[in-house]
């Protein structure tokens, strides 16, 4: 048996059409579509391209920069090569200053003066030792060499001079003790042994003894006892003169004193020879609170700020500066 198939009732139809078509126009988006978006937009950027876009960044960068440079205060910094010459300054004032010690004064006076006895010391030896083989010769004669008189020629000299050399040591020594020895005759003995080298150098080249005179030949052997007679009278006088030394400092020139603050950075009532007194820095910094006070400076102000304020110099500016921090110094 076959079934047949019913017919669709046309109103069911109808009425099926229009709930799928309520159905979809539920389910529609609220937000235009992707074309219709960018139409609205498209506008709104027109003309911003890349070059546009960096000049807008150049001009908003020199308006910085104008205002950037109207503030001085990077250029009252202190730079490297300032803070390493102000470093040099300091030391040397320092040094300056303990150049003026009577202790450091009296202890360079010593050195130069052992200095001096040395190398006078070192110039009589070596004058005396210069003049060792003209003495040998003289005293040799007419000798053979390394007869007995011959050999005993060379020791003429040396114990001449080691006999010289005594007088001038004893004399030299007691000099620096501010002691000098007056008498006349280690004078005496002094320029006898002196004398004797002098002439037995000179003898054998004297005109009238030699065979041909030659004035270099004299001039060559006399060279070593007369530097030794010089440095023989030199030597007391020096060490006389520095006996009477006085190592305390005396006069307004000698001991010249170092000014932090100069012209018209430095505050009224300064004394022009001492820098800044304690004085001074105590009243600005009373009066740099009175500022903050009153508003006219920030609550922790710079020193540069200070220096405009006070109208004083920078270096003071930042003690004050320090003082209203606590006396707590950053460097």
């Amino acid at each position: 048996m076959t079934a047949q198939a019913s017919t669709p009732d046309p109103d069911e139809v109808g009425q099926g059409i229009n709930a799928l078509e309520a159905y979809l126009a539920a389910q529609q988006p609220t937000q235009p579509p992707a074309q219709e978006a960018t139409e609205t937009t498209a506008p709104r950027s027109a003309g911003q391209t890349r070059r546009v876009r960096k000049l807008a960044g150049e001009v908003d960068e020199a308006y910085h920069l104008a205002a950037l440079q109207e503030d001085d205060t990077p250029l009252l910094l202190d730079s490297g090569k300032v803070r390493k010459r102000r470093k040099k300054a300091h030391e040397a004032a320092r040094l300056h200053k303990l150049g003026q010690d009577p202790a450091m004064r009296a202890w360079q006076a010593a050195r130069m003066r052992r200095l001096l006895v040395a190398a006078g010391m070192v110039a009589l030896t070596l004058a005396l030792a210069w003049s060792t083989a003209g003495v040998q010769a003289f005293a040799a004669g007419d000798a053979k060499a390394w007869s007995p008189a011959w050999v005993f020629a060379w020791l003429v000299e040396p114990f001449m001079s080691l006999a010289l050399l005594t007088v001038v040591g004893a004399k030299a020594y007691l000099g620096t003790r501010g002691q000098p020895i007056k008498s006349a005759k280690l004078d005496r003995i002094e320029y006898g042994f002196l004398g004797l080298t002098l002439t037995m150098n000179a003898w054998p080249y004297l005109p009238g003894v030699a065979d041909a005179f030659d004035l270099s030949r004299l001039v060559l052997h006399i060279l070593g006892p007369i530097v030794a007679v010089a440095v023989v009278t030199a030597l007391p006088i020096i060490l006389e003169a520095f006996a009477r030394l006085d190592h305390r400092v005396t006069g307004p020139l000698t001991a010249p004193s170092y000014s932090e603050n100069t012209g018209a950075d430095r505050p009224a009532g300064n004394p022009p020879s001492h820098g800044v007194d304690r004085v001074d820095v105590a009243a600005l910094t009373a009066r740099a609170r009175r500022l903050i006070a009153s508003g006219d400076l920030p609550a922790a102000p710079s020193a540069n700020a200070l220096r405009q304020a006070l109208r004083c110099g920078m270096d003071t500016a930042r003690q004050v500066r320090d003082e209203l921090r606590g006396g707590v110094r950053d460097e």
